[in-house]
């Protein structure tokens, strides 16, 4: 009987979904039925705890709002989930961050992991680079090839001035 069990439960599990942890700001894209209206409803926020295993398991998600903490928990395998999209990764040494809920502010941010030099570099993402538009314009930036180097004026300027 348990295997009839556990057979509907494995059909129930979403495939793609990306891989976070608690300290995560993640961006969930919760479907909402609102009367006849149906629409999608961005929650932004940080993970403060991930519980449960298989179709059960839970996350849960904090934001601040108009100075109040709002928390949110969602069913990972949720029909009703579009995309969980995972803005930035956390550093962070608990698995529950409980103590984010007695934080207000700039307190109640968690620090973002940085890769040392070692660490293998992302490449961007092609939907990143197709999101801007391309122009025949040159870049407003870009300096003249012919324009003397700030560096060797102050070089100059440096021997007179210590005479």
């Amino acid at each position: 009987m348990s295997d009839l069990i556990e057979q509907i439960e494995r059909a129930q599990l979403r495939d793609g979904l990306p891989q976070f942890k608690a300290g995560d700001t993640v961006r969930v894209h919760f479907r909402v039925i609102e009367g006849q209206r149906r629409r999608v409803q961005v929650f932004e926020g940080i993970v403060i705890k991930r519980q449960g295993s298989g179709a059960r398991e839970t996350f849960t998600v904090r934001k601040q709002s108009f100075g109040v903490g709002v928390e949110r928990t969602f069913p990972l395998h949720s029909p009703k989930i579009e995309k969980i999209e995972v803005v930035a990764i956390g550093d962070v040494n608990r698995a529950k961050l409980y103590y984010l809920r007695g934080k207000v502010g700039k307190k109640a941010r968690v620090r973002e992991r940085r890769y040392g030099a070692g660490a293998a570099r992302v490449a961007p993402t092609p939907a990143a680079e197709t999101s801007e538009p391309e122009t025949d314009e040159a870049p407003a930036a870009a300096e003249p090839e012919d324009a003397p180097e700030p560096v060797a004026a102050a070089e100059a300027e440096t021997p007179a001035a210590s005479s």
